[in-house]
């Protein structure tokens, strides 16, 4: 009994550990004017001009620039977080700290997670608003915004483990890895009409799953069965965060 209580009382340290690293990401890179236009402003051009002379009705594309939306917010500053710590000689003293580098990648994924979750509230809000689209199926809506921002945090943190302290290289990284993404997803082109090697390759994209599940909450048609899309996303977050913690266990180690 004793072990297993301080057990316990070690986790829920641990988890306020993570909280407290949530809050001071969200304080210091995420609640600035740059990151939050960027995570809105973007995705919403860049679906756009890819949209640009399509046929259907305005309201269709509300899924998928909301989709993109998520995508970009969730998974845009999680990759700079560690560069930016190791730049401001930060890095050392947090993983140095008695926090465990479990509690340090728990925080960052929090973070993202729930700015991504909060600020998809704006495209979901316009497009509401402002187009004939309605929402059919809020739980469906909210399963695919909360487990889709979740799995684009974690990568986003996976994407920061290469031992650098130059953001821009990190964000080069990123963009190889997070535009393929995007193409894939069935974002642009519905994935039942893509050729055969996307069809192939869109099942790899957390991406596909969650655009899939906010689809199915706008009353428009599924790709995958909802089963598939949570358990997609639920199996892709705890691969990313076993690659994140692996990788950032040996950034440490190489650092310390």
């Amino acid at each position: 009994m004793p072990e297993q209580r301080l057990h316990a009382e070690t986790f829920l340290w641990q988890a306020q550990v993570a909280l407290v690293i949530a809050k001071k990401n969200v304080m210091i890179y995420y609640l600035k004017p740059p990151v939050i236009t960027f995570g809105v402003i973007f995705p919403l051009f860049f679906y756009l001009a890819f949209a640009a002379g399509h046929a259907g009705p305005v309201e269709a594309m509300v899924p998928g620039i909301l989709s993109m939306a998520l995508f970009f917010t969730a998974s845009a500053v999680g990759p700079l977080v560690t560069p930016w710590e190791r730049q401001a000689k930060t890095y050392e003293r947090l993983v140095t700290s008695p926090a465990s580098l479990s509690a340090i990648l728990a925080g960052d994924v929090l973070a993202g997670m729930v700015f991504g979750a909060l600020l998809s509230v704006l495209p979901l809000a316009i497009g509401l608003a402002a187009t004939e689209a309605h929402v059919v199926s809020a739980p469906q809506l909210l399963i695919g915004v909360v487990l889709g921002a979740l799995a684009f945090s974690a990568l986003g943190v996976l994407l920061s483990a290469p031992a650098s302290d130059t953001p821009s290289q990190v964000m080069m990284l990123s963009n190889l890895v997070r535009l393929p993404i995007i193409f894939v997803s069935g974002v642009f082109v519905p994935l039942a009409e893509m050729p055969a090697w996307g069809r192939w390759l869109s099942p790899l994209s957390p991406l596909s799953y969650s655009a899939d599940l906010i689809r199915l909450g706008f009353g428009e048609t599924r790709y995958f069965p909802f089963w598939v899309d949570v358990g997609a996303l639920i199996a892709i977050t705890v691969v990313f965060l076993w690659l994140a913690h692996v990788l950032h266990r040996r950034t440490r180690d190489r650092v310390l």
